[in-house]
């Protein structure tokens, strides 16, 4: 079984490797991130690591024998609201992993980082993110967002008390 883990400085090397292998299938439903993203891994996973350590965000890897197979992260943390974001492997879809992740960090929101609402947007194109997003039981807003420059929709969460 896959095991989300914080993202840590020795996740790096396998990070970048995931964004590689997958840049194609992403950029099929997400706006490419372009090749500056590559060329400077390094100095984006430290800042990464800054934003989680000054508890801004807080971001995670879904790993299965040392490979990583999605990225899942809850930013813009303030006030009990962070915005969840996501991506699986083009390998891992399909299996229900990226549903059971995000029922696993509805968890760690409430344990560990004392959230009890969380957002989402996703492209109208991104029918893999809004079919996760629906049977985790995220709402749609009726807001009418644009991502990239495509439009798209936001999401809520409630996730109700923190756990102390």
């Amino acid at each position: 079984m896959p095991e989300l883990q914080r993202l840590r400085p020795d996740h790096a090397p396998a990070v970048l490797a995931f964004e590689q292998a997958n840049r194609a299938f992403f950029a099929a439903s997400v706006p490419d991130r372009g090749d500056d993203f590559f060329a400077d891994y390094p100095a984006r996973h430290a800042a990464l690591l800054a934003e989680q350590e000054a508890g801004v965000c807080h971001f995670h890897v879904l790993v299965d024998s040392g490979e990583i197979l999605g990225r899942f992260n809850l930013m813009d943390a303030t006030a009990g609201t962070a915005e969840l974001g996501f991506r699986l492997a083009e390998t891992a879809t399909g299996r229900g992993l990226a549903t059971t992740t995000v029922h696993r960090l509805f968890d760690l929101c409430r344990t560990r980082y004392a959230l009890t609402t969380l957002t989402a947007r996703a492209a109208l194109t991104n029918t893999g993110s809004r079919a996760v997003l629906s049977r985790t039981a995220f709402v749609e807003t009726g807001e009418e967002v644009t991502l990239n420059g495509e439009r798209g929709v936001a999401y809520v969460r409630e996730l109700g008390t923190p756990v102390a």
